[in-house]
C-alpha cells in the first residue's frame, strides 16, 4: 500500500526558503533543490508526521 504522507514536504531534510521570485525547496540530505510532493526511499518523517501516521494505524485496527 501506498504511504499518502511519503512525500519531501513531510521529510526531516526538507528545508523551504522564501527566494526574492518565489520559494526554494533544498533537500539537505541529497544536497539539491527538490519539490514538496517528490518521493525518495531515503525519506525520513518528521515528528509530527510520524505521529499521525501512528493515529490513522491504530483507527484501521
Amino acid at each position: 500500500m501506498e504511504n499518502p504522507f511519503h512525500a519531501c514536504a513531510t521529510c526531516t531534510h526538507f528545508r523551504p526558503e522564501k527566494v526574492e521570485n518565489g520559494m526554494r525547496y533544498f533537500c539537505n540530505r541529497l544536497g539539491y533543490d527538490t519539490k514538496p510532493d517528490y518521493q525518495f526511499n531515503c525519506w525520513t518523517p518528521k515528528e509530527h508526521v510520524i505521529k499521525l501516521m501512528e493515529k490513522r494505524k491504530e483507527e484501521r485496527s
